[in-house]
């Protein structure tokens, strides 16, 4: 009990020494000018925004900048194309590479656009040539393949 007495005694003197280590708080001049100092700050803040009439013509330039209905409609379709078009590419030259005899190939260049594809590059034999044409012309979304592949025997390294 005797304990009990001893730390209320002892909280009561603690709480006031407490109280008089912590910051004072302002006195009427300084909370009227932290106020105004706050008004300044939001002053300025105002000054940077736009005016109405200033906002409208950013909106007009806008506008202006960008794409109609039709221009979105036409990028759609170009993107659309260029990605069926590589997709294509891809195919072909899947196809080729997956077959037996063209896996040694690597000279073949495939080009698309819009189902056409054209095949560049050398070839050793007239045989390799007309296949690599059947394999593209095989692959499914070809409409049509220009083989614009160049006959060239491989050269002997020992002569």
């Amino acid at each position: 009990m005797k304990s009990l007495i001893a730390v209320a005694v002892a909280a009561a003197f603690a709480i006031p020494a407490y109280a008089q280590q912590s910051t004072p708080l302002p006195n009427s001049q300084e909370r009227a000018q932290n106020r105004e100092a706050v008004r300044d700050k939001a002053d300025k803040a105002e000054d940077k925004l736009p005016s109405a009439n200033e906002r409208a013509e950013n909106r007009e330039k806008l506008n202006e900048k960008l794409p109609t209905a039709e221009e979105r409609a036409k990028n759609r379709e170009s993107v659309s194309r260029g990605t069926s078009n590589a997709a294509l590419t891809t195919k072909v030259k899947t196809a080729l590479a997956s077959d037996v005899g063209m896996r040694t190939m690597t000279s073949i260049d495939v080009d698309s656009n819009q189902g056409v594809v054209t095949l560049k590059g050398k070839v050793d034999t007239a045989e390799a040539k007309k296949k690599a044409e059947a394999i593209a012309k095989q692959v499914d979304g070809v409409k049509s393949v220009k083989n614009q592949l160049r006959v060239e025997a491989k050269k002997d390294k020992a002569s």
